[in-house]
């Protein structure tokens, strides 16, 4: 790590060096985390990046495979308000947002602030909600606001929301659109755990589910200036450089229809940002770009159409950028 950096005004000034007490409490919260989530330390961490990144959670797996324990575990954990939002076809955009009651006493509209009004939300099954529903996160995820009637209404800081969905059930679901997709930060798929984890999970199980045992280690004042600390962590300009070549190289592949946007590229900055913090550094290194491509990236992407292909789109995507990585020189 460099002893000295110049500044904008061109003034040295000392590197703003990451105490003991940020680290110790992100390892504290992934600690708490992973009494539930066993064996899974690379998902929970990269669940973090995404809570310090000010950005929001999509976890994409089969059933049974602890999707909505992982998201209420994050939850548990951390001393903030929290809301779970079954989505169903039913569903309507009020029961999201909100909505203005007529009160008859004294003859005025109230407002009813619905559950998007948390630090916290699980969107649980997101793709069975209508496309409309769907859509009623769309500002809240950009712009932590909502607008009803004309009124914008600021939402509750530091939010974040993290949604579930199953890849491999289509009946009565509705695929997420890509402005939808393009919201959130990360994708994660949690896999089925080996013998030993799984041996782990039952012996807890036993008697009584361990995520009545989570305990909040992190207040909402702690959330917050840890993500100002995100914006702290310095990213050379030889690592933009590196991360822009890799941005390119998706918009001019011919196996893409889409490439990443500069939305997607921004997501890829802060999450390097993020990771670098919780890996106890005030400074980015290529692996922290190459290590989060494929969960920051694979979901933007859409694989070109005449690819003749058996596979999964989100796999081809993924080989694509595995393919991307290994064209694009890493700087030294």
């Amino acid at each position: 790590m460099r002893d000295w950096i110049i500044n904008e005004t061109e003034t040295i000034t000392k590197p703003a060096v990451i105490d003991f007490k940020p680290v110790e409490k992100i390892n504290l919260l992934q600690t708490e985390i992973e009494r539930v989530i066993k064996g899974k330390s690379e998902t929970v961490k990269l669940a973090l990046v995404a809570l310090l990144a000010k950005g929001h959670l999509l976890i994409e797996d089969v059933p049974g495979i602890g999707k909505t324990t992982l998201a209420n575990a994050l939850a548990r954990a951390l001393d903030l308000s929290f809301h779970r939002i079954q989505f169903t076809s039913d569903l309507l955009p009020s029961d999201v947002i909100g909505l203005s009651i007529f009160n008859q006493q004294n003859g005025h509209f109230e407002w009813n602030a619905g559950p998007i009004f948390s630090n916290i939300v699980l969107a649980d099954e997101i793709n069975r909600a209508t496309p409309k529903t769907q859509s009623a996160l769309l500002e809240a995820m950009a712009e932590e606001q909502i607008t009803v009637e004309g009124v914008s209404r600021p939402l509750l800081l530091p939010f974040m929301v993290v949604a579930t969905q199953n890849p491999t059930e289509h009946h009565g679901t509705y695929p997420l659109p890509e402005s939808q997709l393009d919201r959130f930060m990360l994708r994660l798929h949690i896999g089925y755990p080996n013998i030993t984890d799984e041996r782990e999970i039952l012996r807890d199980r036993r008697r009584e589910n361990p995520l009545r045992y989570v305990e909040p280690v992190m207040s909402e004042a702690d959330v917050l200036q840890l993500q100002r600390r995100v914006s702290e962590v310095r990213v050379d300009e030889v690592l933009i450089d590196y991360l822009l070549n890799i941005v390119a190289l998706t918009r001019e592949n011919d196996a893409l229809e889409l490439g990443i946007s500069p939305r997607g590229t921004l997501a890829l900055f802060r999450s390097a940002q993020a990771l670098a913090l919780i890996e106890g550094r005030d400074y980015c290194i290529a692996d922290d770009i190459k290590r989060l491509v494929l969960p920051v990236f694979a979901h933007r992407v859409i694989v070109n159409s005449r690819q003749t292909s058996t596979k999964r789109q989100a796999t081809q995507a993924e080989q694509i950028l595995q393919e991307i990585l290994l064209k694009t020189k890493v700087p030294v």
